[in-house]
């Protein structure tokens, strides 16, 4: 008899929480599934749709960092110009600067320097999708935790929901499992609520604690715990404080590029990352165009290049790996087009979960006050 109690009195507790939160950040969770939906995709739609996103492979090899660097500056004078990112020999090199407080990419040919487009985030699609997905367009610090704080009771209603979806007597597990599809509109409504929040838990659940990844260091941190069963691998920490020493004649960036190519030959994907004379000159080498997994990285002293540190990929420990894997996992990039197909349908079932649950709570409201004249 206390157990049975004590059971409804955990469902009972499990449906006010399921409600008054899903009211709550309904909302957002639509419009963070929504925005996730659309850019699932949106490598290949802009491939489809933009004549930029593509040059022809040549042998003559790429230009320089310094030099791609030359070009923006002549074109954007003042531009930060930090992040080079070479995407593939039949791709532009892509600049990501800020520019009187835009951010832009800037994309050119990667073997003639030619200009071919320039990516103002505050008026692409796909960006304003991002912004909207990760911080609601409003302003970032905020937005993070706004969508974070709505993520983490995402995670706990599709818990709680689970409590309220399991059936009293094992008996019915099995009805449980079907939509009733000949039933009244109402009940096939709750049904679709019900049990495709129980089919899609375990993943969207994975994909939110993905998200998270980006709006909270203690995500992060615990991903990385996760992986190495709690070790901290000294290997997996870059070097940091950079003794100054005279600047050689040769670009140091232009000479970490080319040592970045040799240690990480037939790579399709290279990027060179500078923060400063203080900081080391980071580079990267993916195996696959615009995959950002398996990545291999190295350090090198901003001004002599002389090479501080290797990462390759193989070398990461379990922890850095799952780190370096939550924005493949989080998209479906990881396993190829097949994860992304997942991704899409995850990411239209979870925006239906707010509507759906709305038009349950909705239908009960008003049959309770119906009941009650």
């Amino acid at each position: 008899m206390k157990k049975k109690q004590r059971k409804n009195t955990l469902r009972k507790w499990a449906g006010r929480i399921h409600l008054w939160l899903g009211l709550l950040t309904g909302i957002i969770v639509f419009i963070v599934a929504i925005t996730g939906c659309i850019y699932v995709f949106h490598d290949e739609i802009k491939d489809t749709i933009y004549d930029y996103r593509f040059v022809e492979q040549q042998q003559s090899g790429y230009l320089p960092p310094s030099e791609i660097k030359e070009i923006v500056q002549s074109k954007y004078p003042g531009t930060t110009d930090d992040f080079v990112l070479y995407a593939g020999q039949d791709r532009p090199v892509a600049v990501y600067g800020v520019y009187e407080e835009t951010p832009y990419y800037y994309y050119l040919n990667p073997y003639t320097g030619e200009w071919l487009y320039s990516q103002d985030f505050t008026m692409d699609f796909f960006e304003i999708v991002k912004a909207l997905h990760m911080y609601l367009l409003l302003p970032e610090e905020i937005g993070r935790q706004v969508v974070g704080i709505s993520t983490l009771i995402f995670i706990l209603m599709m818990i709680t929901g689970v409590i309220l979806w399991w059936p009293k007597k094992l008996k019915n597990l099995r009805k449980s499992l079907k939509i009733k599809w000949n039933a009244r509109w109402r009940r096939v409504n709750y049904d679709l609520h019900n049990i495709s929040g129980f089919y899609l838990h375990i993943l969207a659940i994975v994909v939110a604690i993905t998200g998270l990844y980006f709006s909270y260091d203690w995500v992060k941190d615990g991903l990385y715990f996760v992986g190495n069963l709690g070790e901290d691998v000294e290997s997996d920490h870059h070097i940091e404080n950079i003794v100054q020493k005279p600047r050689i004649l040769e670009e140091p960036i232009d000479i970490a590029f080319v040592e970045t190519q040799e240690k990480a030959p037939g790579h399709e994907m290279y990027f060179v990352w500078t923060e400063g004379d203080h900081h080391p000159v980071v580079t990267g080498a993916y195996t696959e165009s615009l995959d950002y997994d398996h990545q291999s990285n190295y350090y090198f002293h901003p001004q002599t290049a002389e090479l501080l540190q290797e990462q390759p990929y193989e070398s990461k420990s379990t922890g850095l790996k799952l780190q370096e894997m939550s924005y493949g996992i989080h998209t479906g990039q990881y396993f190829g087009i097949t994860g992304k197909i997942i991704a899409f349908i995850l990411s239209i079932f979870v925006a239906s979960l707010p509507v759906t649950g709305f038009i349950v709570w909705w239908g009960r409201k008003n049959r309770v006050k119906h009941l009650t004249r």
